[in-house]
């Protein structure tokens, strides 16, 4: 009951929370900007609730985002995507999340004002599972 809760969640948070708009910065550039109604793991960062700026810079063989949160405390993360695709012009700007026993995960990053959809790292079930089995198993031999 609370995997589909925690699932639900990250499907309204990714229909109705987000809202991506076209920076006018630079062609070659990508960004906009985005709430987060609760934390999220993004690859190796933890991402606070928050409203952030995001900018999307091609770097070579993957592309780098830059997130400045706006409100609130000022922070900020750099991440790398792991692949990097191209979108169709009807599809809708969001990010997709996967939920795991410790947390939500950001997945994709879908910008198709932009024609690209960006993956990042997510880790796996079985990991996250042997992860849990190993802390209970430590825990239990104290």
């Amino acid at each position: 009951m609370n995997s589909i809760r925690k699932f639900a969640y990250a499907v309204v948070l990714t229909l109705s929370a987000l809202n991506f708009a076209p920076s006018l910065a630079s062609a070659q550039s990508a960004g906009g900007t985005f709430v987060l109604s609760h934390e999220v793991h993004w690859q190796n960062a933890i991402v606070p609730a928050g409203k952030y700026r995001f900018a999307v810079e091609p770097n070579g063989p993957a592309d780098i985002i830059t997130l400045r949160k706006l409100s609130g405390a000022g922070a900020g993360f750099v991440m790398m995507a792991t692949d990097t695709v191209n979108s169709k012009p009807l599809d809708l700007s969001r990010l997709v999340m996967v939920s795991r026993p410790s947390g939500s995960f950001v997945e994709q990053m879908q910008l198709p004002e932009f024609g690209v959809t960006l993956h990042f790292a997510v880790p796996s079930e079985t990991r996250e599972l042997a992860q849990s089995v190993a802390t209970s198993t430590a825990s239990a031999a104290r």
